[in-house]
């Protein structure tokens, strides 16, 4: 018969799959500090015996990690998805930048119609929260504080689909965005005309998703990505005429 005895689960291991779960759906972010112990103990209705146990197996599995004086936080478990001299590569080849934005154009256009299917109301809620930020931001005009929306509008979406796998990778991704690896993001929030487009098109997006409607959101999606590919291929462009209109100038310069 297929039957096992059932035993009674140690405390210490329910506090280790929780903490787990809250890892895996992105809920627990890298480098986040967790509670003080005793005040983590009394949330999870534990002993602190109970916990430190806990957490010792979540270090082994290098989930967490101990700073002297300072807590215990969720391990950098994002900064192994690639290796520093591939970080590098990308990072000197502009032909990683169009293949990044053909990955994100493939990956969020396939999450925004997961959102829209599957995303609860409270994840829609979110995802519309950020845009009224996003809105209130533009009319500041802080080229910064815009980029950073953009990233958090984007990853609210892909959270809002559920998939952990894509939420962990797209996370990774938007970690070397955020570190310039690709390309400047704010760049693209200093020119007027193109603060306006990329506000139009992310209300778009968030239209589609609000009103659930899977196809649209996934259409929107990629036009943004399109649009910010055209933009990229043209301000290269315009960087590579500036600097050969330079080389003309000061050889123009010296035969006088």
């Amino acid at each position: 018969m297929p039957f096992r005895p059932v035993h009674l689960e140690k405390l210490s291991t329910a506090v280790v799959h929780q903490i787990e779960q809250l890892i895996l759906r992105g809920i627990l972010r890298p480098g986040e500090r967790l509670p003080p112990e005793r005040e983590l103990a009394e949330r999870l209705n534990v002993s602190r015996p109970s916990l430190r146990d806990a957490i010792g197996t979540l270090q082994s599995q290098g989930l967490l990690s101990t700073r002297a004086g300072a807590g215990v936080f969720v391990a950098d478990v994002l900064g192994s998805a690639f290796a520093p001299a591939l970080v590098q590569l990308f990072a000197r080849h502009d032909e990683a930048v169009f293949d990044y934005l053909s990955f994100r154009r493939d990956l969020e256009g396939l999450a925004a119609e997961r959102a829209a299917r599957l995303g609860s109301d409270t994840d829609l809620r979110v995802v519309q929260a950020v845009f009224d930020k996003m809105e209130t931001a533009h009319a500041k005009r802080n080229p910064e504080e815009e980029a950073q929306l953009d990233a958090q509008f984007h990853m609210a979406i892909i959270e809002a689909s559920h998939n952990v796998v894509m939420l962990h990778m797209m996370r990774s991704m938007y970690e070397l965005l955020r570190e310039g690896v690709f390309y400047n993001r704010q760049m693209m929030f200093k020119q007027r005309a193109t603060r306006g487009m990329l506000l139009d098109q992310h209300r778009r997006i968030n239209d589609a998703l609000q009103q659930r409607d899977p196809d649209g959101t996934r259409t929107a999606v990629q036009a943004h990505l399109d649009y910010v590919e055209t933009a990229l291929r043209d301000q290269i462009k315009a960087q590579r005429n500036e600097e050969v209109a330079r080389q003309r100038l000061d050889h123009e310069v010296e035969r006088h």
